[in-house]
């Protein structure tokens, strides 16, 4: 029986080397193989493809197992939500028609028995980072999105890479975690839980997986990514678990 939800998020899929690359779309299609017959939703949490713009024609060649492998859940009638994250903010249409998933602009708040989820990929949530909130902002703009458009695909989609090379995912940063009182998503849901009540906060973006009690009945679960952790939340319907994929 269908019963479980799965989340997961930055797979950065695409970012240099592309050996590397490749050798992780593969990790993470054997585990959607492995899901497949439990899940009835999944949840990808942003940051999916390290760089993802879809022109009216175009789309960022690649990712055809990783998408071979979503389109066979789908039809296999797993409900799939992806969300926009800092690095490939710029879905659109394609996603929605090819595998009649959802697509996030930002939080999703869900109800699944009886428990309240708050759902977001975490990037510009909490104090400080002014500069990131108002350049996202911008990325966002229409205006943005219709001027990259006029960029020919070669030259678009290259200047995204070499900016991609200097992410966090391509120089292979590891995180550490800085403390309940310094960690920003914690300090966000602490807030949220100020004007309504949540019994999971689910993020991804932070690249570092962990799962914080605040409150009495609330958690904080960080999702963690697929460069070093090969984390992933699931949701038995009574409680939620942070596993890690080692196959």
């Amino acid at each position: 029986m269908r019963n479980k939800i799965f989340f997961a998020s930055d797979f950065h899929l695409g970012v240099l080397p592309k050996a590397t690359s490749i050798e992780r779309e593969l990790r993470i299609v054997a585990w959607l193989d492995a899901i497949k017959n439990d899940a009835a939703e999944l949840f990808l949490v942003g940051d999916i493809f390290d760089f993802w713009f879809e022109y009216s024609t175009v789309v960022p060649k690649g990712f055809i197992r990783f998408l071979g492998k979503l389109a066979e859940l789908a039809d296999l009638g797993v409900k799939i939500t992806l969300f926009k994250g800092n690095h490939d903010m710029w879905m659109f249409g394609y996603l929605k028609e090819q595998l009649n998933a959802t697509i996030v602009d930002d939080e999703l708040i869900l109800t699944r028995n009886d428990k309240q989820f708050f759902i977001h990929h975490g990037d510009g949530l909490g104090p400080g980072d002014v500069k990131y909130k108002f350049l996202k902002s911008f990325f966002r703009s229409r205006i943005c999105q219709w001027l990259f458009a006029r960029l020919h695909p070669n030259l678009g989609i290259g200047i995204a890479q070499r900016w991609s090379r200097h992410s966090r995912a391509a120089t292979r940063e590891e995180e550490r975690f800085l403390g309940e009182d310094q960690e920003w998503l914690i300090q966000y849901a602490k807030e949220e839980l100020t004007h309504r009540h949540i019994d999971y906060f689910i993020f991804g973006h932070r690249h570092l997986p962990y799962d914080v009690a605040i409150g009495d009945n609330t958690r904080v679960v960080n999702l963690g990514e697929w460069i070093y952790h090969f984390t992933y939340a699931v949701w038995d319907g009574e409680q939620l678990i942070l596993n890690k994929w080692t196959r």
